[in-house]
């Protein structure tokens, strides 16, 4: 206890922040009364909560948080009773197992810890936050942990006169916002989002209200529907997180928020979009602490994966992943740098933006503001010597025959192109104005990809097609061929899905195709060549997996009806 007080004031002194006569007096001072010299020096103005709160941190050998950079799950809200938290000014994070993680001012104070164990029975793992900041959470969260419904009683009755007609609307957003139930409704609608696994969530204004849906493994379903009052608060809120203009809404503005979620780092990308009634929010979730998938979790083939892992081991070419937004193409292309990382490799990547983290990997982003685009931000990766480099997307001429450039002159490029298949791929490089005969001298391979939602695990059934669906699709019935699909429980949400798996069609740059290419032939004639050459088409590798029993028929139908 002495030895810290010490420490804070030694520190003090070495900063220049106290005089020795001001300490003395600050100690005499703790000793005749009841606050600490933490508390002293902060009342004094002698140094700030964070200040103070980062050495106690240091010296107890635990870490600081702000906790404004946590959403905090409802659920471990109760786990700590409010009276406990405000008397010992305490805060609970997330739980691992039997350790609830817990934020305080005073890691020192045994009491607090002592009576945690007592009344929760769980293990206390500290961090260290300022008083302030634990006070302003306790007032945030308790009396408002709920449900969505909940949280819009609590701000029902604040929102009156708020509506998109009022005058005041602009002048009172700045201060409606940082009332306590308005953060807990947004905070949430994220949380929910994140415990749902949502890739995205919609935030749509229409007559009857602000109605809120999310995409989940593809698919956007309604989750609520908010009064039309709360849109300016709600959505104002959103921005001033996303750190965009709240006073403007007949603009689109884009924005980022990172939250920390439990023990997930969450990026979120937001969008807004003026519509006819009211401004139109989507926000991509994007988890930074999620592991990167390996070759082996994509679900290739065991043809395809050789293939591929042989062709991206070859020391240059091309090689592209292709398919609509949202078909997994990044995933595919983190796992391939994955498997490619080592320390003899130099490589580099520029993306828009970068997703997730991997080490020894040297990751940039374009920066259109900074005037960094795909194009000039490849000329100069080009000059730091890589062996291995990722472009995000190939949008432009420019960008394709920088990158076919690379290929051509040692470099293994990888990149993306959005077109419905491999060999479509092809002919949209030629669109783009690039010559055929550069195409064939650099390409080495092609994948296209698609996600299918996957049946649930928990409700997963046996059940046998019309027999009309599985000759459209060409299968022929057998004793040991078993269809399967989810009859639908609380587990999926009464889908029968959960969860998704990538279907592929990769197309390797084989000698016959590379001067059909080169002779700049249709997409007919190549698609012709293809299918004579025995290479699986995305239906074919989803049949396979309905043969598997990983997805449905419906499923299949539904991603690749335009590729048959």
């Amino acid at each position: 206890m002495k030895a810290a007080r010490k420490g804070l004031g030694e520190k003090l002194l070495e900063d220049g922040l106290l005089t020795q006569e001001q300490l003395k007096s600050l100690l005499e001072e703790e000793r005749r009364g009841r606050e600490s010299l933490p508390q002293l020096v902060i009342k004094r103005g002698l140094a700030s909560e964070e200040i103070v709160a980062n050495f106690i941190a240091d010296q107890a050998g635990v870490p600081y948080v702000r906790l404004s950079d946590y959403m905090i799950d409802p659920e471990i809200i109760k786990t700590i009773p409010e009276d406990l938290a405000r008397r010992h000014k305490i805060f609970p994070l997330f739980l691992m197992g039997n350790a609830l993680t817990i934020a305080t001012s005073d890691p020192r104070d045994i009491s607090a810890l002592d009576q945690l164990k007592q009344r929760t029975g769980y293990y206390p793992e500290l961090v260290v936050s300022t008083e302030t900041d634990i006070l302003q959470t306790i007032d945030q969260y308790y009396g408002a942990v709920g449900s969505i419904s909940e949280a819009i009683k609590d701000i029902d009755a604040r929102s009156l006169g708020l509506g998109k007609e009022s005058a005041e609307v602009t002048e009172r957003l700045q201060d409606m916002v940082e009332v306590a139930p308005v953060i807990k409704l947004v905070n949430l609608l994220l949380l929910n989002a994140a415990k749902e696994r949502a890739s995205d969530i919609h935030l749509e204004p229409d007559e009857d209200g602000l109605h809120i849906r999310q995409r989940i493994d593809g698919l956007l379903q309604q989750t609520a529907t908010l009064p039309m009052n709360l849109q300016p608060a709600i959505i104002s809120r959103i921005k001033i997180m996303a750190e965009m203009d709240i006073a403007e809404s007949r603009l689109p503005q884009d924005g980022r928020i990172r939250l920390r979620l439990e023990n997930r780092d969450l990026d979120l990308r937001v969008s807004t979009f003026p519509t006819l009634h009211g401004e139109n929010v989507v926000l991509r979730l994007l988890d930074r602490s999620a592991a990167v998938f390996g070759l082996q979790d994509l679900g290739f083939s065991p043809e395809v994966d050789g293939l591929y892992r042989e062709i991206i081991r070859r020391p240059f070419g091309l090689v592209l992943v292709t398919g609509p937004t949202g078909s997994g193409k990044t995933s595919t292309l983190y796992a391939t740098l994955s498997a490619l990382n080592s320390p003899e490799k130099n490589i580099i990547t520029i993306e828009d933006p970068v997703e997730y983290h991997i080490k020894m990997i040297r990751q940039s982003q374009v920066n259109p503001k900074a005037g960094i685009t795909f194009a000039n931000g490849l000329r100069s990766i080009l000059r730091q010597d890589p062996d291995i480099i990722m472009v995000g997307e190939i949008r432009d001429r420019e960008t394709a025959e920088i990158a076919i450039q690379a290929a051509l002159t040692g470099h293994m490029v990888l990149s993306t192109l959005h077109t419905n298949d491999a060999v479509g791929t092809i002919t949209r490089l030629t669109e783009m104005g690039i010559e055929p005969f550069l195409i064939a001298s650099s390409l080495v391979g092609v994948l296209a990809q698609r996600l299918v939602r996957a049946i649930c695990d928990k409700c997963k059934v046996p059940y046998l097609p019309a027999e009309p669906l599985l000759k459209f699709l060409k299968i022929e019935p057998a004793p040991d061929l078993q269809f399967y699909r989810g009859k639908g429980c609380s587990f999926c949400k009464n889908t029968g899905y959960r969860g998704r798996l990538a279907i592929f069609e990769f197309v390797p740059a084989y000698e016959k195709l590379l001067e059909l290419i080169a002779s700049g032939v249709t997409k007919v004639v190549l698609k012709e060549e293809v299918a004579r050459k025995g290479i699986k088409t995305l239906r074919d590798d989803g049949i396979q997996k309905v043969r598997e029993g990983l997805t449905t028929i419906e499923e299949i139908l539904r991603v690749t009806q335009k590729e048959a």
